[in-house]
């Protein structure tokens, strides 16, 4: 009775095993997942994060970067610590495992209270940069985000192409009698801001604030969906993890 009984424990043992290096495969591949999410954000889409008044969702993004990262190097970490069996390892993973979900947990609180206040902050923000900031001596960078945003999303000021009529950039010598800034213009050649006519200049209804509000909570949901999946696998690899470290225990008296 003793020997089928150790040799059914060393069987689970063996299956536990297995079900922890195939999550450890799909946990490892969810960090490169939340990683790439990570750096595909700040790298391809940080030419728009200028012209946003909270540094929240590029928070969000170095957050999940972090994560990414520390998921990564945690799931080798857990290779190692099933294959050797050691249990000091398997509890290093578990904490590493527990460090990394509330990490996660935090990156979905500020991406959940950003999308709250999403609308509201790009309505006042968006408004006040293009109309007192765009053009001006030492607002390149946002000068270029905005020119980017128009480009990129083909809509022109914050509303409506109204909004530069009153702008310190039309206002200004500097505009050279162009009555939005060139970034407005379907084709882009100097002084193409002059001829405010549709076949010219992008008229789109709600303007920049709709087109950018819409990328933003798309974008947000994705980052929060990825920090979801992944942080469902971490449950699953706790308890395996705390499984898998009771019967090595067991089998070390």
């Amino acid at each position: 009775m003793a020997h089928c009984k150790t040799e059914q424990d060393d069987w689970l043992t063996v299956y536990l095993k297995y079900l922890l290096f195939i999550f450890n495969f799909f946990f490892w591949a969810g960090g490169a997942a939340v990683l790439a999410v990570g750096v595909w954000t700040l790298v391809e889409k940080s030419g728009y994060l200028g012209v946003l008044a909270s540094s929240t969702f590029t928070a969000s993004a170095y957050i999940l970067l972090f994560a990414g990262s520390l998921v990564m190097l945690t799931g080798f970490l857990g290779f190692s610590a099933i294959v050797r069996e050691d249990r000091g390892c398997l509890s290093t993973y578990f904490c590493l495992l527990l460090v990394i979900f509330l990490v996660e947990l935090v990156a979905g609180v500020l991406a959940h209270v950003y999308y709250q206040r999403l609308s509201e902050e790009l309505k006042q923000h968006l408004t006040q940069t293009l109309a007192e900031k765009y053009g001006q001596p030492g607002a390149a960078d946002i000068t270029a985000s905005v020119d980017r945003l128009q480009q990129d999303f083909k809509c022109c000021g914050s509303n409506s192409s109204a909004d530069w009529q009153f702008s310190t950039f039309v206002l200004s010598q500097e505009a050279q009698g162009r009555r939005v800034p060139d970034s407005c213009c379907k084709t882009v050649v100097p002084h193409c801001g002059r001829r405010l006519h549709p076949s010219n200049v992008y008229k789109v209804e709600g303007g920049c604030i709709s087109k950018l509000e819409h990328f933003l909570a798309d974008h947000l949901l994705l980052m929060g969906a990825v920090g979801i999946g992944v942080a469902c696998l971490q449950i699953c690899g706790m308890v395996l993890t705390c499984f898998l470290h009771q019967r090595l225990q067991r089998h070390s008296y």
